[in-house]
């Protein structure tokens, strides 16, 4: 109960500055998008329309799609989750956790990704609020009972293997964009951002914590199961949403790989699956 009290005071705010956020994203605005080139020589085309106005086509139709999965099914799961535990429900606080674990990564990237826009203080308030919160959240979950709460019928081995697949996809994925920038004279397809910070965040958080989570899992570690829960939970919504952000791109002309348009979907209803059963074991 004591967390309770702290939580309400930042998942209200939290909530209507997501929804003012996705709203504004997703809000319709008129303009003519015109190329660039970069000063590392890449080729883009600037949006120049709505609140990402100086952002690229690329990115905007990322951004819009994380924007409409934040506001259809992110806030939805905010909500309820919150509801839940509110009632003492370990199921409502696992999915709150992971909830709390999208909308954080999700504005980390806009914080540092997006071009600078009006809602730049909107992000950072966002980013702060999600990170506190979710620390509130896990503090509230007793981690040494946690494997007393889930059924020894649990598919164990099927949970850890998507987590193991979805660090190697995405590790075999974003090493290959790297390491296509040591050839001589390579420009890096950065996006008119200054770096990779997508791909610093997967590869020096989410593949360390899948890698971890499916380990301690397997092994039946308190640990194991309170990572793999709130890692399902985040990515049955980041997977959802990187989905979208590749049909998106495919949508206003931007070159979109087989593997993105196909393995990614493939690993969302994957994540939908493993995140169903994983709260359906829990006693």
């Amino acid at each position: 109960m004591k967390y309770q009290n702290a939580l309400q005071w930042l998942i209200a705010p939290l909530f209507v500055l997501t929804l003012v956020a996705t709203l504004a994203g997703l809000w319709p605005a008129e303009g003519t998008s015109f190329p660039l080139t970069t000063f590392r020589g890449e080729e883009v085309t600037i949006n120049a329309r709505g609140l990402y106005y100086w952002d690229t086509v690329s990115m905007v139709a990322q951004m819009q799609a994380n924007d409409l999965v934040t506001l259809v099914l992110g806030l939805p799961l905010l909500a309820i989750s919150f509801w839940l535990a509110r009632r003492g429900s370990l199921r409502g606080r696992l999915m709150l956790a992971g909830t709390l674990g999208f909308i954080l990564y999700t504005y980390i990237t806009m914080c540092f990704g997006a071009h600078y826009n009006a809602l730049f203080l909107v992000y950072v308030a966002l980013f702060s609020m999600s990170l506190f919160a979710l620390v509130l959240v896990l503090m509230s979950i007793d981690i040494p009972t946690l494997p007393a709460h889930f059924s020894a019928t649990l598919p164990h081995g099927w949970i850890a293997g998507l987590l193991f697949f979805a660090a190697a996809f995405l590790s075999l994925a974003w090493l290959g964009r790297i390491a296509a920038t040591f050839a001589p004279g390579a420009i890096p397809a950065l996006e008119n951002t200054t770096s990779m910070f997508i791909q610093a965040m997967d590869l020096g958080l989410i593949v360390p914590v899948c890698l971890v989570s499916g380990i301690l899992l397997l092994r039946r570690h308190a640990w194991g199961y309170l990572l793999a829960s709130v890692g399902l939970t985040k990515f049955l919504t980041l997977g959802i949403a990187v989905s979208l952000m590749g049909l998106n791109m495919a949508r206003v002309g931007v070159p979109v790989s087989v593997a993105e348009l196909v393995i990614f979907p493939a690993m969302a209803l994957a994540g939908v699956v493993m995140t169903a059963i994983l709260l359906k074991h829990i006693q």
